[in-house]
């Protein structure tokens, strides 16, 4: 089920390439059942909504699951990498537009 917060087909070939570039390297010990986009989704739900981890619709991987994910990522610093990489690519497009069209 997409939940307004859900990434589009769009926005996840965007964000997936950069994603090797970001993320933390984990120590395999078992294949992870979540792919990287469903734990994204449910990140981007919790922190549209507000709602507690463990409020995290049923449909979405379960909320340990989505926050362990979380936390590493954020104390690697890979939310604020992704961040700086997507403003790059934006003011990069920007300045491509001719004429200083911003529209």
């Amino acid at each position: 089920m997409a939940y307004s917060s859900s990434l589009t087909d769009e926005e996840w070939e965007i964000l997936e390439p950069l994603l090797p570039q970001i993320l933390p390297l984990k120590k395999q010990t078992k294949p992870c059942e979540w792919t990287k986009r469903e734990l994204l989704d449910g990140m981007l739900y919790q922190l549209k909504n507000g709602c507690n981890w463990q409020d995290l619709p049923k449909d979405l991987p379960p909320y340990s699951t989505v926050y362990w994910h979380y936390k590493q990522w954020r104390e690697a610093g890979s939310m604020d990498a992704l961040m700086s990489l997507l403003h790059g690519q934006v003011r990069a497009q920007v300045k491509k537009k001719p004429n200083g069209q911003h529209c």
